[in-house]
């Protein structure tokens, strides 16, 4: 008998799973038949497509329209819907269903950048004078949204809205149509399928921004990059001094935040490209992705080929997950897309040892304060053995006995670099010195640290921990050095930025081209500071970033050009135009 009660209550337990699976809802995107033999039945698309609801949900008494997401009709014929999964399988049958793809969640993968590339505001024959700075094109950029106060969106000299733009900006919190202007000319928020895929509460309290305006900061920073305006006397708390520009400073922008703190849905991805068409713009830049996944998988490949058949020219970034071979994102052939390169453009901060060696480092701390020339060195330390992931510098995981006036090693990796920087000032540490591992090598992403820091390579960490090891006592000190411009080679393409071929079909040979991606300056919120940390109470106008992200807008401006200079070209031909007249050239 209590054999009899035990097998039942689990019998009845493994019931109740499988019936809470069957009736637990997700996020799908169904895709139909563009000539579907049912559509002449109703009075428009979005009945077409609440009838196949109508047809699947299983609650007699529930509305379809309360599981409807998203209707799409320009970037693909279908709808994203909140489906249980004998709901799915019941909605796979009916005629008209081409695909059914559950919600995927992507991730967001300057002062001098266009010097590099040869755009010269003096020059009367160069791109920019042929192109009048891109005026007249209209560039969208999906992303996580814009920080309209920043002087990279001034309108100053801009002209008039181009009269084919159908587009709005939205309201929202802390956000409405008086944020918008001539180079601003639209703003939307997507956030359906964000809302339903996510717990109600940001990480670490953060609270979003319901509305275009930007919390990340990466969408001000990408969508400067494209189309940002003149800016004089840009700097980073005094480094990388210059004049500010996007690759295309007369063209317009318009934003779509598609991105959340916890990433990307493709729901909302697929939504923005849908109104992104109708509202007339001539280039998308997708400074987003994942993985790489087959293109009749993909709804970012799905969506850009509708676009393409518009005459938009759509532009994403290769994705950061290199050198892995076939790591490459975003490989649809129509899409052109955009890997990551190096600048000769470098931030030195020296790593002075007190066995009398140097070591090379590179750092964006804004000058020397506790690490000038005259001080003595200060002890350094690299702090393992604690079972505490001490070595990556973890929150909590640093003995302030151990560290306290100390300059600390951190390997880097695991947790963020300048997050890394503010464990070891909570713990009392006097700097820190960020050491590549055989994962990142000689990768040099600079970063805006909270304290005297820099970050070395791997074969520098090497003889660093070396010398730790040496003596009883080592010490060192940090000398910054400015900006230094011309003194390196370049480009190279970033230790980060993902190979290709395209890994489901090798034929496809991808990124297409590489473009500045390492250690960008460009526009930022200014209620951030530029490490982006809550921590962080420094505010700037500008900030540094590294990322197939900050290439993407790159190519996005350039092709926001070619489109000014030769407004008939097709997508195929803008891309075609940018491959073929590539520079080769090492600076």
């Amino acid at each position: 008998m209590e054999y009899f009660i035990s097998h039942l209550f689990v019998s009845t337990f493994f019931l109740c799973l499988l019936s809470l699976r069957a009736n637990t809802l997700q996020t799908y995107i169904v895709q139909l038949h563009p000539q579907g033999v049912t559509i002449s039945s109703f009075a428009s698309k979005a009945d077409w497509h609440l009838s196949f609801l109508g047809q699947t949900i299983s609650s007699e008494n529930e509305d379809p329209s309360s599981r409807l997401l998203y209707s799409y009709q320009s970037a693909m014929e279908g709808f994203a819907a909140q489906l249980s999964e004998s709901e799915l399988e019941s909605l796979k049958i009916l005629p008209d269903v081409v695909a059914i793809r559950p919600d995927r969640i992507h991730q967001i993968h300057t002062t001098y950048s266009y010097k590099f590339l040869g755009l010269n505001p003096a020059s009367k024959q160069g791109a920019w004078h042929k192109s009048s700075f891109g005026r007249g094109t209209i560039i969208g950029v999906l992303d996580t949204g814009v920080w309209p106060e920043s002087p990279s969106f001034n309108d100053h000299g801009m002209p008039p809205v181009p009269k084919k733009w159908r587009g709005t900006c939205q309201h929202g919190v802390d956000f409405d149509s008086s944020n918008c202007n001539r180079k601003l000319i639209g703003a939307r928020f997507f956030t359906r399928g964000h809302r339903v895929a996510s717990m109600p509460n940001s990480p670490d309290g953060v609270q979003e921004y319901a509305s275009p305006r930007d919390t990340h900061g990466h969408g001000t920073h990408t969508s400067s990059t494209a189309g940002g305006a003149s800016v004089g006397m840009a700097n980073v708390l005094g480094n990388a001094a210059g004049v500010a520009r996007g690759m295309a400073p007369g063209a317009h922008v318009a934003v779509y935040k598609v991105c959340w703190l916890n990433g990307c849905y493709s729901s909302d991805i697929l939504a923005a490209m849908d109104v992104a068409i109708i509202d007339g713009v001539d280039i998308l830049s997708l400074s987003l992705g994942g993985f790489p996944i087959p293109l009749f998988d993909d709804s970012i490949a799905i969506g850009s080929f509708r676009a393409m058949e518009h005459g938009i020219s759509v532009v994403c970034a290769a994705g950061n997950n290199g050198p892995i071979e076939s790591s490459v994102a975003n490989e649809a052939p129509w899409i052109a897309t955009i890997g990551a390169s190096t600048l000769d453009r470098r931030f030195p901060a020296i790593v002075q040892m007190g066995n009398g060696k140097v070591l090379y480092g590179q750092s964006l701390y804004p000058g020397n304060r506790l690490m000038r020339r005259t001080e003595k060195e200060i002890e350094v330390v690299y702090v393992t053995g604690e079972n505490t992931g001490s070595e990556f510098c973890f929150k909590g995981s640093l003995p302030r006995a151990k560290v306290r006036g100390k300059i600390v090693v951190c390997d880097r990796g695991v947790n963020g670099r300048a997050e890394k920087g503010e464990v070891v000032k909570e713990a009392g540490g006097a700097g820190m010195i960020l050491a590549n591992t055989e994962i990142n090598l000689e990768e040099d992403s600079v970063d805006v640290h909270v304290l005297p820091a820099t970050l070395i390579g791997y074969k520098e960490s090497i003889h660093l921990k070396a010398y730790i090891n040496s003596t009883r006592r080592p010490t060192a000190r940090i000398v910054f050095q400015g900006t230094v411009i011309g003194k390196s080679r370049a480009p190279a393409v970033a230790q980060f930025s993902a190979r290709g071929p395209s890994f489901s079909n090798p034929s496809i040979l991808k990124p297409d081209v590489i473009a500045p991606g390492v250690n960008i300056i460009a526009a930022w919120p200014q209620n951030m500071g530029p490490t982006g940390l809550p921590e962080d109470t420094r505010r700037v106008n500008f900030t540094i970033m590294s990322g197939t992200s900050m290439a993407c807008p790159h190519a996005s401006g350039i092709a926001a050009l070619v489109h000014s200079a030769h407004p008939k070209w097709s997508p195929a031909a803008i891309k075609s135009a940018i491959m073929t007249t590539a520079d080769v050239t090492d600076h």
